[in-house]
């Protein structure tokens, strides 16, 4: 068994006991294996154990794992995220290759992403990114300002706006990550009550994924816990 396929086993497993500690179905959570700057070989070694969702936060990096994996032709199909902000002239390289888009905040991306989205293709699965720790150095939208961008997604044939997504602020104490969690999961079910099909929560990471687990997060997103430390 490959380092990578034990880790995995145990985010699993880890992912499972707490879902399951609070009440939840581990199968309402899904687990983005984040591949930024890891190589093919520790992609493909996810993928023996069974991954099939990515996440990436470069764009030409991502690009190009994905084309090689595409000519691998896997099945069941791998699903790829684009998890990083994302600069308006390199809206056409997502719109073109990625499944899912995590970090829309401007409804001039929105536009763009739709016109550039390939008729041949379903349309791309976004999640508004919102701000929630109120970081200037971080992308995303203040809550207040939801409602506006997501009136006019819902307007975009080739968005499919499936809920919302975070980076909290770092934050060492549970408690302190379950409260901002929970303020996410609050706005993701008022989003719910207004529109169907509004079904993802992509919040936690490594070091917080127990806290978002409890409180309400569908979608985590691990690197180092399955890859290791950051190839910079």
């Amino acid at each position: 068994m490959s380092t990578i396929e034990q880790n995995l086993q145990q985010v699993i497993g880890l992912i499972s006991s707490t879902a399951h500690q609070c009440g939840r179905d581990p199968q309402e959570i899904t687990l983005l294996a984040v591949s930024k700057t890891k190589p093919v070989t520790a992609i493909e070694a996810a993928i023996a154990a069974g991954q099939r969702a990515f996440g990436e936060n470069y764009v030409q990096e991502g690009v190009e794992k994905i084309v090689y994996f595409q000519q691998q032709r896997i099945t069941p199909p791998l699903s790829w995220h684009f998890i990083g902000p994302l600069q308006s002239n390199k809206s056409r390289l997502v719109a073109e290759n990625f499944d899912w888009m995590h970090t829309l905040d401007r409804p001039q991306l929105a536009r763009r992403l739709n016109d550039q989205r390939p008729q041949g293709l379903s349309p791309l699965n976004v999640l508004i990114q919102i701000n929630i720790s109120g970081e200037h150095s971080k992308s995303g939208l203040a809550p207040a300002q939801l409602g506006e961008l997501v009136s006019q997604v819902v307007e975009l044939p080739r968005l499919r706006l499936r809920g919302l997504m975070a980076i909290p602020a770092p934050e060492p104490d549970y408690q302190r990550q379950l409260a901002v969690f929970q303020q996410m999961a609050a706005l993701f079910t008022d989003l719910q009550r207004q529109l169907p099909g509004i079904d993802t929560l992509s919040l936690g990471m490594t070091d917080d994924m127990p806290a978002a687990v409890v409180a309400g997060s569908t979608m985590v997103r691990i690197g180092t816990a399955i890859f290791g430390a950051r190839n910079l």
